[in-house]
């Protein structure tokens, strides 16, 4: 009896172990399959979906979301790159190899017989001295120093595969974040005040950004209505310019001619009245919402809000409506009889700009009301290219936004890294037993960005490693892996600045991650 408990005992020790592996080994693949994406030299991925759309991307979050992962510990690495963009929007690669690594370091304490329990709390431990680490290596930073600004949103443009764009991206993600807030008090960015779109057609050095609004429709062209209005009155309505229609299913029978022309004269008549009365509030800009339910507006009313001389702009999104309405301050309104002046909002100039061949844009500048938004149309000459602009002009905003949160830079090109690696082997040198074991294989764990970096840059990784720690040791704190010279510099001189917030959201999320993967000891499948 006594050995058959022991036995299953044993066997229950056995599986636990193998659990484990299986989740280290799943996880490990997937933060194997975007290490080479790191860094500023790092390799793009082409992603193939099934319905034939290609992304070509080298952002970790893009390259996780678009993978078909089954096993769930891996799911937890896809997962862990999500939290990275939304807390920080950078660093999403870095924070998935630096997960793999401290996974790697797992497998290799738990062979040499360590309880997974006290791996975890030593590595919760050596987390929290990570972070004492990064803050002390960290450059406080006003917001008015738009020159350290520009700098880290050029640090994050680099490793993108529009980096030769940066110069001209950089400066139009600092001054959007910028127009945004208020510098002086602001502890965080909302970045729907910033409406990004996305135009094909041109090149990326077409990007601007515009303190206005733009919308991605043309203006209505029927019955030769105007695409250019001086000092405009807008008014946002979501009610339909047609023919009303009954909520339940009906139909009217119809007899004879008479009735047919009083059908068609009712109609035209009930929508002439409606123009008029928009007309008669001065409106001389109407933007339409979308509606599924009927047509919003039919050619008849097009018609005469054409001849009154008012600009329409139709198919407004739901989704829009909040901005536009934060933008220009008009309320929007549903139904004719709340249409009053009150309700408007004003704008020097509203028109209709091309920008290729076929396609349009309504452009509305000099907005009167006091709006804390703005405006970026992204152009490129594909689709794959104009999508990676707006992914890397996203990462570029969220690096201002990481700033803005906390108010601090840190050198890039694996200098921290390096650093907390050397500093935190030291502090387990004074520590005994098995945290001190446990904590000197989360240092070394740190080793992996540096060495990826030299690696995807294709130097030699142990040499560079070895000499950047040999500066680090002389109390160079801030030399780092320069790729572009292939050497060890003084990174903040080569202007390569990163948000502090990154690095530290990186650490805590990929500590977090890996504790959690410890955890584990059995899966349960369910029906």
């Amino acid at each position: 009896m006594t050995t058959r408990e022991g036995g299953s005992y044993k066997d229950d020790r056995e599986k636990q172990k193998d659990v484990r592996m299986s989740n280290i080994v799943a996880a490990r693949a997937v933060a194997d399959c975007i290490r080479t994406s790191l860094g500023p030299k790092g390799m793009d991925k082409m992603i193939n979906s099934p319905s034939g759309d290609v992304v070509i991307t080298n952002d970790g979050a893009t390259i996780l979301s678009q993978l078909e992962v089954k096993h769930p510990a891996a799911k937890m690495l896809v997962e862990l790159s999500k939290a990275q963009d939304i807390e920080a929007g950078d660093g999403t690669t870095t924070v998935c190899v630096l997960a793999g690594a401290l996974l790697g370091a797992v497998s290799q304490l738990m062979a040499r017989g360590i309880h997974p329990m006290s791996i975890a709390e030593s590595f919760t431990h050596a987390s929290g001295k990570a972070m004492e680490i990064l803050n002390s290596l960290a450059i406080p930073l006003d917001l008015s120093d738009r020159e350290s600004l520009l700098k880290s949103a050029v640090t994050a443009l680099n490793s993108k595969v529009v980096s030769q764009y940066a110069g001209l991206l950089a400066p139009i993600a600092v001054d959007a974040v910028l127009s945004v807030i208020d510098p002086k008090t602001a502890t965080n960015v909302n970045l729907k005040d910033i409406k990004v779109i996305k135009k094909l057609g041109g090149t990326i050095d077409d990007t601007e950004m515009i303190r206005g609004l733009v919308f991605n429709q043309h203006a209505s062209h029927s019955a030769g209505g105007p695409t250019r209005v001086q000092g405009a009155k807008i008014g946002l309505i979501q009610f339909c310019l047609s023919a009303p229609k009954t909520y339940m299913e009906n139909n009217v029978i119809i007899s004879d001619y008479t009735q047919m022309d009083r059908v068609l004269r009712e109609e035209r008549s009930h929508i002439l009245n409606m123009c008029k009365k928009i007309q008669k509030t001065g409106c001389n800009v109407l933007l339409i919402q979308k509606s599924i339910l009927r047509d919003a507006v039919n050619d008849l009313s097009l018609h005469f809000l054409a001849k009154m001389k008012i600009l329409v702009v139709k198919d407004i999104e739901r989704d829009d409506i909040e901005f536009i309405n934060k933008t220009m301050g008009c309320i929007p309104i549903a139904s004719i009889d709340s249409f009053t002046a009150d309700k408007l909002g004003k704008a020097d100039l509203v028109e209709e700009v091309g920008t290729s061949e076929s396609g349009k844009i309504v452009k509305v500048t000099g907005i009167q009301h006091d709006s804390k938004t703005v405006s970026i149309i992204v152009r490129g000459s594909n689709k794959l290219v104009l999508d990676e602009a707006q992914r890397s002009l996203h990462d570029a905003l969220c690096v201002i936004r990481s700033i803005v949160k906390k108010k601090s830079l840190i050198a890039g090109g694996g200098a921290p890294e390096i650093e907390i690696s050397m500093r935190l082997a030291e502090y387990a040198k004074t520590l005994t037993g098995v945290e001190s074991y446990c904590i000197r294989a989360y240092a070394e764990a740190f080793e992996i960005i540096p060495y990826t970096l030299a690696e995807n840059a294709g130097l030699h990784p142990i040499a560079i490693v070895t000499e950047l720690r040999n500066k680090h040791a002389q109390g160079e704190k801030t030399a780092g892996i320069n790729v572009k010279k292939g050497a060890i510099t003084n990174i903040l001189e080569e202007n390569v600045l990163q948000p502090l917030l990154v690095d530290t959201s990186a650490v805590t999320l990929a500590t977090e991650t890996v504790v959690m993967l410890l955890k584990i000891d059995d899966i349960v499948i369910t029906r």
